[in-house]
């Protein structure tokens, strides 16, 4: 951090309103002021001043002294070599381009929790492992609002397994899992796991190497899901059903394999064209230029040629411990990454792609690419 205090009004100007905001809400749920609220109307996902203690752009409390949110915010000025040394001990290196760690593929052992989880169950495997081994008290998810037929996603807290199966599978519009935060207090958790995508689980690191407080010491496990984009809620009226004729109360499981893959309850299969719901990107994705949650402990994704397999980018001691604990308990299968070279393949394309969206106006580090790509 530069020997000026950066508050508010620098991330106001700096970051929410320039673009390069993602909407995870860090910044909320670090105030120690409760003067920052987050707002999804009309697609925006994004933190607000109240009108209290300030206004829009000012924050009297930052203006003396306080830097909470700033600290939190994991798009904030040198953001990501920041969050590298701290996590990593060293900047990622060019060649680095889907960051550091290495691939493997995983996918559950148990056939119940593949069939509940996504692209093979791995997460929902080693987040039910953390909770029943004492390593983790909770963990911040998204599941679907009240009976799931809305489509919409929203924070959740789970610290059972049948919490950890209820919020499985994925969901395509933006959910700001860190908002789950305070309730996962409330419930006792003082350590905490982190599911979500790269714009969230970077928000740790960004905490813990800024000297965060307490938020920073309980996020203590990050697991990143790999993510080119998410959508508008518009999306399922405007494009599934308008020209589709999928309702979203008939859906039952969504997946994106190049193309959406959508199940609805009656059985049937539909594909649609991912290119026609580029329209409805989200946006605090256009400039996201973390396809692959560099950031986290564990990276994972379905990108891959088997539908029931797990991409998994293994990045730091916690994940390797991790995930070695799974395999030798007999709780995961795993195969070399090299054994499906397109989805090793594609990952370097979308994280190459996420990069060029960074705009060259801001910090220029997100932008770096071997010389070959660039």
């Amino acid at each position: 951090m530069a020997l000026e205090k950066p508050q508010w009004t620098e991330l106001f100007h700096e970051v929410v309103t320039s673009g390069l905001c993602t909407g995870c809400a860090a910044c909320v749920v670090a105030c120690p002021h409760d003067v920052l609220d987050y707002t999804t109307a009309e697609g925006a996902y994004k933190p607000f001043h109240l009108d209290v203690d300030g206004d829009a752009e000012n924050c009297t409390h930052g203006e003396k002294g306080c830097t909470m949110c700033t600290r939190a915010c994991p798009r904030f000025r040198n953001w990501e070599t920041e969050i590298d040394q701290h996590r990593f001990g060293r900047e990622r290196t060019d060649e680095e381009v889907f960051g550091v760690g290495d691939v493997i593929l995983a996918r559950s052992s148990d056939a119940a929790v593949r069939d509940q989880g996504q692209d093979g169950g791995f997460v929902s495997t080693l987040l039910i492992y953390a909770l029943e081994h004492d390593l983790i008290d909770a963990a911040l998810v998204s599941g679907l609002e009240g009976d799931g037929t809305t489509w919409r996603a929203e924070p959740r807290v789970a610290s059972t397994r049948e919490e950890v199966l209820e919020t499985a599978k994925s969901r395509y519009t933006y959910s700001a899992n860190l908002l789950a935060y305070p309730q996962a207090v409330e419930r006792g958790a003082e350590r905490i796991a982190l599911v979500g995508t790269g714009c969230m689980v970077s928000a740790p690191g960004a905490m813990q190497s800024r000297k965060a407080g307490k938020i920073a010491r309980r996020l203590s496990l990050t697991v990143g899901l790999l993510c080119s984009k998410t959508f508008d809620d518009s999306l399922f009226e405007e494009y599934f059903e308008a020209q589709y004729g999928i309702a979203r109360r008939d859906i039952a499981k969504i997946n994106i394999k190049g193309l959406f893959q959508i199940w609805t309850h009656d059985g049937s299969y539909h594909e649609v064209p991912l290119k026609g719901a580029h329209a409805f990107t989200r946006e605090g994705c256009t400039h996201c230029p973390d396809f692959a949650a560099e950031h986290a402990d564990i990276s994972a994704g379905g990108i891959g040629a088997y539908s029931d397999w797990t991409l998994v980018i293994v990045r730091t001691d916690i994940g390797r411990e991790l995930v070695a604990a799974l395999q030798n308990e007999g709780l995961i299968e795993t195969r070399p990454g090299d054994d499906d070279p397109g989805a090793v393949a594609l990952l370097h394309k979308l994280a190459r792609l996420s990069r060029k969206r960074w705009p060259e106006t801001a910090v220029p580090g997100p932008r770096r690419l071997p010389v070959s790509s660039s």
